[in-house]
C-alpha cells in the first residue's frame, strides 16, 4: 500500500474533548447509517493503511454516512475535531520508539473513553483498521455494547521486523505469533476483507478458518490520469520537478527496509540512460544514498523526499515507468495510482502485486530480489516508446477495475448488512468490476 505522501494534517485547534454533533452531510445514499471506525494510524501518519482509512472515512462521509473515526493523537493530548465532514476522535498517545511518525494510543482509559463513546454516538456498525491497540480495544467495546464489526487486514508482520529490529533467525518464530494474535483479533469480527484476493488467500493460509471477501482500496481515477501531451509533456513535468530529462523510473513509498528500494538502485546501475526518482522519506535513506554512490549512479538516482498527496499527479505524469520490488504488499495503492497515470509497472513476483501486472501487456514481473531481471524488464519496457504508450494504456484499463466509487459503495453494503444482522453477499468491489480471481473466499474447515 502508498505510503510517504499522505499530506501533512493542519495545525490542530485546540478545542475541548467533545463529541462533535450536527446534522448529516446533505445526500441520500448512506441511508442513515452511523459508522465509528477504528484505527492504530491515521493522518498525519504516514503509511497505506492511515491513507486507505482517511480516505474511505471522506468518501462516506461525502456520501451521506456518518461517520467518526478514533485514531491516536498526533499530539500526545486527547481531542475532539471534525475535517472533511468526518468526525476524528483523538485519543491520548505517546511516541513508538520503533517509528518516527507514529504514535501508540495509550492503553490505560481507552476502554472507558470508547465506552462513554457508544453510549453518546450508539453506532450502527464498527469498522477496526488493524489489531493492534485501539483495533483490538473497540473490537472488545463493540462486542459487548452488541454493535457488529467489520474488520479490514492491512498488516503482514514483514512490515514491522525491520522497525522492531527482530533478528532474522527469531523471525519465523515472531511471524506465526504475529498471525496468531491476528487471528484471535479478527475472530471478533462479523465480516472480514481484505484488498486482494492474494491478501485473503493468505489469512486462510495462516489459519484463519472464516470467510474473507477482497475489496479493493480503490482509486480515484479522475485525480489519477495519464499526461495529455505524452513524450513533450512528461519533459515539462520533469524539468518542474528539477529532474533531468531522461528516461524515469519511478517509485513512490517509504524508503524503509520491507520496500526493498536498494534493488531499484542495482537495477538502474544496470540500465543505461535511465534515472530513478524516489518519492517519499524513511529511515532508510541515508543507507540509500550510500548504495547509489557505490554502484556510481549517484547522479541518477533523484530522492524528491515528501511530496503533499496533492501534488501526486504530476509526479506520476513525469515518469516512463513505475517500479516496485516490495515483497509486502497486500495490494500497494501506489502501483494503482500509477496504473491510473498510464503508467506500465515492473513489479516484484510477491504478494498481491502480480494481481496488478498482466504479462508482457501492462508491464512484467521480476523475481524478488532479482535486480539483473529488473533491469533488463525497465529497459525493454522504455525502449520503443509505442510499446509503452500501449503498456500504459493497458495498465490504465486495469485500473479502472477498482474505482473508487465501486469500493465505497460495497462497503456501504457491507455495513448495512452487518447492522442489521444479515449475512453478508459475495459481489464484492472486484466482483462488479469483472476482475478475474476475485471472489469471496470461503472458510476453510479445520484439519483435524
Amino acid at each position: 500500500m502508498p505510503t510517504s505522501f499522505v499530506s501533512p494534517a493542519p495545525s490542530t485547534p485546540r478545542i475541548p474533548t467533545r463529541v462533535v454533533t450536527g446534522p448529516r452531510p446533505s445526500g441520500t445514499r448512506g441511508r442513515g447509517v452511523r459508522l465509528l471506525i477504528g484505527t492504530d494510524t491515521y493522518p498525519p501518519d504516514v503509511n497505506g493503511a492511515a491513507y486507505f482509512t482517511a480516505r474511505l472515512a471522506r468518501g462516506l462521509a461525502e456520501r451521506g454516512v456518518s461517520v467518526h473515526v478514533v485514531c491516536p493523537s498526533p499530539e500526545g493530548r486527547p481531542y475532539v475535531v471534525e475535517r472533511d465532514g468526518v468526525v476524528e476522535h483523538r485519543l491520548r498517545s505517546m511516541p513508538s520508539f520503533a517509528h518516527e511518525s507514529v504514535r501508540l494510543t495509550i492503553p490505560a482509559g481507552t476502554r472507558g473513553h470508547l465506552d462513554r463513546l457508544f453510549s453518546r454516538l450508539r453506532p450502527d456498525v464498527v469498522h477496526v483498521q488493524n489489531h493492534f491497540i485501539v483495533g483490538r480495544t473497540l473490537t472488545r467495546a463493540a462486542r459487548d455494547h452488541g454493535v457488529p464489526v467489520v474488520a479490514t487486514n492491512h498488516f503482514m508482520p514483514e512490515n514491522l521486523f525491520d522497525y522492531l529490529r527482530v533478528p532474522e533467525s527469531l523471525r519465523p518464530h515472531a511471524a506465526r505469533l504475529a498471525w496468531w494474535d491476528l487471528r484471535s483479533v479478527l475472530s471478533g469480527a462479523e465480516h472480514v476483507t481484505t484488498p486482494t484476493p492474494a491478501a485473503a488467500r493468505l489469512l486462510r493460509d495462516q489459519g484463519f478458518t472464516r470467510t474473507v471477501e477482497p475489496v479493493s482500496c480503490g482509486i480515484d481515477l479522475v485525480r489519477f490520469s495519464p499526461p495529455l501531451g505524452g513524450a513533450s509533456e512528461r519533459r515539462r513535468r520533469r524539468a518542474r520537478l528539477g529532474l533531468p530529462d531522461r528516461r524515469t523510473m519511478l517509485f513512490v513509498g517509504r524508503l524503509d527496509g520491507e520496500k526493498r528500494v536498494e534493488e531499484l538502485i542495482r537495477a538502474v546501475a544496470r540500465t543505461p540512460n535511465v534515472q530513478l526518482a524516489l518519492v517519499g522519506k524513511g529511515g532508510c535513506r541515508g543507507r540509500l544514498e550510500a548504495v547509489a554512490a557505490a554502484e556510481g549512479v549517484a547522479d541518477r538516482v533523484v530522492f524528491l523526499g515528501f511530496v503533499a498527496h496533492a501534488d501526486l499527479p504530476d509526479v506520476y505524469r513525469c515518469a516512463d515507468v513505475f517500479t516496485i520490488a516490495s515483497i509486502a504488499e497486500l495490494q500497494s495503492i501506489a502501483t494503482l495510482e500509477a496504473m491510473a497515470s498510464g503508467l506500465p509497472v515492473v513489479a516484484a513476483d510477491a504478494m498481491a502485486l502480480p494481481h496488478l501486472v498482466e504479462v508482457g501487456r501492462n508491464g512484467y514481473l521480476f523475481p524478488p530480489g532479482d535486480h539483473e531481471t529488473l533491469a533488463l524488464r525497465v529497459a525493454d519496457v522504455v525502449a520503443d516508446e509505442d510499446r509503452r504508450l500501449r503498456m500504459g494504456e493497458r495498465s490504465r484499463a486495469l485500473a479502472e477495475r477498482h474505482r473508487l466509487a465501486d469500493s465505497l459503495e460495497r462497503f456501504e453494503r457491507i455495513y448495512r448488512d452487518a447492522a442489521r444482522g444479515a449475512a453478508v453477499g459475495s459481489d464484492s468491489a472486484f466482483g462488479s468490476a469483472g476482475a478475474a480471481g476475485s471472489v469471496v473466499l470461503p472458510a476453510r474447515r479445520e484439519q483435524r
